[in-house]
């Protein structure tokens, strides 16, 4: 099985390592040791907190849609150049880039600190790893 040294844990999860050792120390994450005695997150245990973390994110959109990969997040760039618009959303440690109509953006009162959600629909997504193959 996977583990994660604290600071990676924290970074995967966009959050401080303050924080993951409070979530080992309050229960909400269980750990152990490695075989160097530093502390580790099972990787198990890491996904399944990523994904109640993300289940408590509130985009305020009654709308249904077919789309599942949305990302919440604030508008931290838009750049309109004649017809067409960059609009760039960091959403906790990803950021996000979208090319739409200036008009587009224009409606959308997108501006730097603005609240956004981008949908993604992709017919090919890309998945890749560091992990080595097990035998």
């Amino acid at each position: 099985m996977t583990h994660y040294r604290i600071s990676e844990a924290a970074a995967l999860v966009g959050v401080s390592d303050d924080t993951i050792r409070r979530w080992l120390r309050d229960g909400l994450l269980k750990g152990g040791n490695d075989e160097a005695g530093r502390q580790v997150v099972p990787g198990d245990e890491l996904a399944a907190r990523a994904v109640a973390i993300a289940a408590t994110v509130d985009d305020r959109s009654p709308v249904r849609r077919s789309a599942r990969n949305r990302f919440v997040g604030l508008v931290t760039r838009v750049e309109i150049d004649g017809l067409m618009a960059q609009v760039e959303l960091q959403c906790g440690p990803h950021r996000v880039v979208s090319l739409m109509s200036a008009e587009a953006a224009r409606d959308l009162r997108l501006e730097v600190g603005s609240r956004g959600v981008a949908v993604v629909k992709a017919t090919m997504v890309v998945i890749e790893t560091d992990e080595e193959p097990r035998a």
